[in-house]
């Protein structure tokens, strides 16, 4: 089944071809390539303009996306690919074995990049709608936000019919975006070409040292490189050489465009340019309003770009156990395309909440960036154990560029933190987030370490005998549990209470699934173990973090391999099918877990699994989560008891009812005769 994945070779060793690099700047550089619609807007605020300001603020740009983007992202963390793949859960399964702590930075940094979900959308495309007041100053704020909701909801309602189609004119339209703005950087460079001397870092340096509060602008810079955390997580989709390649048109014209704004606030120096947005005014007026319908083009394909991040990050939080399981609809056959109804409806809530909130994209940059530093941090930490655990490289070289890293990330974070009063709402956000995925991850492993495991041996020949006990009715002709165990010798206790004791379940055969998950994100596999030749089998499904365990079509599958190999008979067993050749009924059994009243726990575990049980109440049914949905499925019961209370001191104590034991009456008459 392996042949569904696309290996890390075919990814990565892939020739460049224009198309590729189209698709490239299509999916890829989407955030990172409107972040000129608001960066250098926000450095210069309500200041006024000085030669100090303008140099300082592109200088500081520059050397944020050469650091940031080009050397930590594009250089060192394209490198950590898990079979083709990118993003923070995929960095984590190359690394998780070196320790449990890392799971920390894997859903601090999961938790921050989606609540960057909440925030991205409305402030690309606000920023896009407000050029509007150029042509028109007399345009209200509500009329550009109920422009902007509009915007937002009809993305939002667009996801569930898939990108496939919009996605082929993402690229052309971000080449036409790029080329746009470092053209009319370049008009403006050509008008005050000393800009140029913005690029030393002498600059950059000034400014945050010399300047007024300069090292808070720190946080107004960080803007221009919030999309590189994405930029990691769609690796996958086009391949490091194509990233690689498209990033250098992409930061020149990013670069360019920076000048040129710099240069034409230069002209105006002395002025305070509040509610001016350089951006639009460096385009002539002629070409403005082809401008915002192409900036509101390209803001929509950055929103688009890291809403599938979100679904696909959500995917993977499923697989690896942090998140509830819940409804994934694949709504093309393109890989990568899902479309998760419930991260959706979350997603659009949030933004609609936040514009409403903010109500402009000026009100919004002093909300925005906190979480994608967290994030970057969290990478950096990731990345590091990889340097250090995966490519072996020495531990000087890897202090080194961690402390370079780091050094930026902190004070980027530094500088954020002022922007945490006004982000309250999103910070409780990505808290719930969070706290919900270490809930969720350690509820299970509580469970886990507390299932109860009972060896084959004694029961197999038992199993043989039920299945062929004319005097227990049939309850179907192929029996089918999901089962934890890894191990042919061993089965949960609970599978074989149901089996033997709830209820006698004759079946013909008995069969038990086991998934596990494989580090690489698209692998597909089994092994069949024999437990009773033609009663009882043992499937086990390795699976790809990103493929769903739709097991009925997983298991088909098995049934037909095996059928075509002669291993086993699927015709029914009753003698009128029989005849006629048709194939047994399956039965699927799924025993849903309920936390036990008896049970007597820490309050700590306590707290863990009612929230873990409460959180999973967000979830979809393990028939629907397992593509069973359609099939004959039996839900029973089981109670969770992780720990039983001790052992009752109750006492029975006589009545007058009671017959006196043989025993006692002699002992009585010897006592009596002595």
């Amino acid at each position: 089944m392996s042949n569904f994945a696309l290996s890390e070779t075919s990814i990565h060793k892939r020739n460049i071809t224009v198309a590729g690099l189209l698709v490239t700047l299509g999916i890829i550089f989407g955030d990172i390539g409107t972040s000129p619609l608001y960066v250098f807007k926000s450095i210069l605020g309500d200041r006024p303009v000085s030669e100090l300001l303008v140099y300082g603020g592109v200088s500081a740009v520059f050397w944020t996306l050469t650091l940031q983007t080009s050397i930590k992202y594009i250089l060192l963390t394209l490198e950590a690919d898990n079979h083709g793949e990118g993003g923070i859960f995929s960095l984590y399964s190359l690394v998780r074995h070196r320790g449990k702590w890392l799971l920390w930075p894997a859903i601090i940094g999961a938790g921050t990049l989606l609540a960057d979900g909440i925030i991205t959308p409305p402030i690309s495309v606000s920023s896009a709608i407000e050029g509007l007041k150029i042509l028109d100053p007399s345009l209200t704020e509500s009329t550009i936000i109920g422009i902007v909701l509009v915007i937002i909801t009809l993305l939002f309602a667009f996801q569930q019919f898939g990108t496939k189609v919009v996605g082929a004119a993402f690229g052309p339209i971000m080449l036409l975006w790029f080329s746009t703005i470092g053209t009319l950087g370049v008009a403006q460079v050509l008008q005050h070409p000393a800009i140029l001397k913005a690029l030393n870092p002498l600059y950059a340096i000034e400014l945050l040292t010399t300047y007024p509060k300069g090292f808070w602008l720190l946080g107004a810079v960080f803007l221009c490189t919030t999309g590189a955390e994405a930029l990691y997580s769609d690796l996958g989709h086009c391949g490091r050489k194509n990233i690689r390649a498209a990033w250098l048109f992409v930061k020149l014209a990013l670069v360019l465009n920076y000048l040129g704004q710099g240069a034409w606030a230069m002209e105006r120096a002395g002025q305070v340019l509040t509610d001016q947005n350089p951006f639009f005014l460096i385009a002539p007026s002629w070409a403005l309003v082809p401008l915002i319908v192409l900036a509101t083009a390209a803001t929509i394909i950055a929103s688009q770009a890291l809403i599938s991040g979100s679904y696909t990050l959500v995917s993977e939080a499923v697989s690896l156990n942090f998140w509830p399981k819940v409804r994934i609809l694949f709504p093309t056959d393109q890989r990568g395309q899902i479309y998760v109804p419930s991260i959706n409806w979350l997603l659009w809530a949030g933004c609609v909440a936040v514009q409403l909130w903010f109500q402009t994209s000026s009100a919004m940059e002093g909300a925005y960036g906190f979480s994608i530093t967290v994030a970057m941090l969290m990478t950096s930490i990731l990345l590091s154990q990889y340097l250090r655990g995966v490519k072996h490289w020495a531990l000087p070289v890897v202090g080194v560029i961690m402390l370079v890293f780091l050094t930026v990330e902190l004070s980027f974070l530094v500088a954020n933190i002022t922007k945490l009063l006004s982000r309250l709402g999103i910070l409780v956000f990505e808290w719930a987030l969070i706290m919900g995925m270490w809930v969720g991850y350690k509820g299970r492993q509580i469970k886990n370490r507390y299932l109860e495991m009972t060896d084959w041996a004694g029961n197999l020949p038992i199993l043989q005998e039920l299945s062929q006990d004319p005097t227990v009715s049939k309850y179907a002709s192929n029996l089918v549990y999901l089962t934890r165990s890894k191990n042919a010798r061993q089965i949960e206790a609970r599978i074989l209470y149901s089996i033997l004791r709830k209820k006698p379940k004759r079946a013909d055969r008995y069969w038990f699934l086991n998934i596990s998950l494989l580090n690489e994100p698209f692998g597909m596999r089994y092994t069949l173990e024999t437990l009773v030749t033609d009663v009882a089998y043992k499937i086990n499904f390795q699976l790809g973090f990103r493929i769903q365990p739709r097991i009925n079509l997983l298991f088909r599958r098995v049934l037909e391999d095996m059928a075509a190999q002669g291993e086993i008979d699927i015709t029914s067993r009753y003698a009128t099918l029989q005849k006629h050749k048709l194939p047994g009924d399956f039965r699927f059994v799924v025993l849903d877990k309920v936390l036990s009243f008896d049970n007597q726990l820490s309050l700590r575990e306590r707290i863990i699994l009612q929230g873990y049980f409460l959180f999973n109440k967000l979830a979809i049914s393990d028939q629907q989560a397992f593509g069973l949905d359609t099939s004959d499925v039996a839900v029973e019961l089981v109670p969770l008891t992780i720990q039983p209370h001790r052992r009752l001191d109750l006492q029975r104590v006589p009545s007058e009812s009671d017959p006196v034991p043989t025993a006692a009456v002699a002992a009585e008459e010897l006592a009596y005769k002595v």
